[in-house]
């Protein structure tokens, strides 16, 4: 999506912050001084602070001038800061936390999806499950389609929350969907368990879904965990995904 003025302004802005260039407790650059750093109009420079104070980033008054705020107090759901630290790169701190939210919602998730998911629904999962297969056998883009089969879990939930909430639960998704396709075989022995999942849902068998999606986290928990242990770089998303190779 090609953004406009705006719109650029503010991830100049968001990346700068979340990557540490103006720091926590920390002025930004006056007005005037971004308008010149960054070529754009202060009507565009005062809109973009706006955002970013709605984004929990930065707070400014008369007497405190605009600062940077703690990370606590960033909204970590909101989809652009997710953007932006995985543009900076994952701290490892921020990483867990992904993953304590994901083995807390995605189970519950997957439960209303076995009682709620419609044709639509489980025709939409079946497809992404398809291209995954189809990417291990002949080779091509496996994560995208990874993405999209617990996507559609979530979305089959029927609950808008938890489809707002898996915005950002997809930047932890697609950190161990690329440190598995790395992984020799992993999107091979994973395969299986995904069907597990699908068909608990079909057969409208909640705790046989939770059980199934349960496994498949804590796998890709063990992956992570094993990155993070050997201080290798993790993947950044600002990159295309990987594509299996087959040979």
């Amino acid at each position: 999506m090609i953004k406009n003025v705006h719109g650029n302004t503010v991830d100049l802005l968001g990346e700068a912050i979340v990557s540490g260039r103006y720091a926590v407790g920390g002025s930004i650059p006056s007005e005037s001084m971004l308008c010149e750093e960054l070529g754009v109009s202060r009507t565009v420079v005062r809109e973009s602070v706006k955002s970013l104070v709605a984004k929990g980033l930065i707070v400014t008054g008369p007497k405190v001038g605009t600062r940077v705020l703690t990370e606590d107090q960033w909204n970590w759901f909101d989809p652009d800061v997710i953007t932006w630290q995985a543009k900076a790169g994952f701290t490892p701190e921020f990483v867990r936390d992904l993953q304590d939210l994901r083995r807390v919602v995605e189970p519950a998730a997957v439960r209303l999806a076995a009682v709620r998911a419609t044709a639509d629904d489980i025709a939409a999962i079946e497809a992404a499950y398809a291209g995954m297969k189809h990417a291990i056998e002949k080779g091509g883009d496996y994560v995208t389609f990874d993405l999209r089969f617990h996507q559609g879990l979530l979305h089959a939930a029927q609950n808008r929350m938890l489809v707002q909430m898996s915005k950002a639960l997809n930047a932890l998704l697609r950190t161990s969907f690329e440190i598995s396709t790395a992984k020799k075989d992993g999107p091979k022995s994973s395969l299986p368990l995904h069907r597990a999942v699908l068909d608990a849902v079909i057969a409208r068998d909640p705790a046989r879904a939770e059980k199934a999606i349960l496994i498949l986290i804590d796998g890709a928990h063990k992956d992570i965990e094993q990155v993070l242990g050997s201080r290798r770089r993790l993947p950044r998303l600002s990159r295309p995904a990987r594509p299996i190779k087959v040979t």
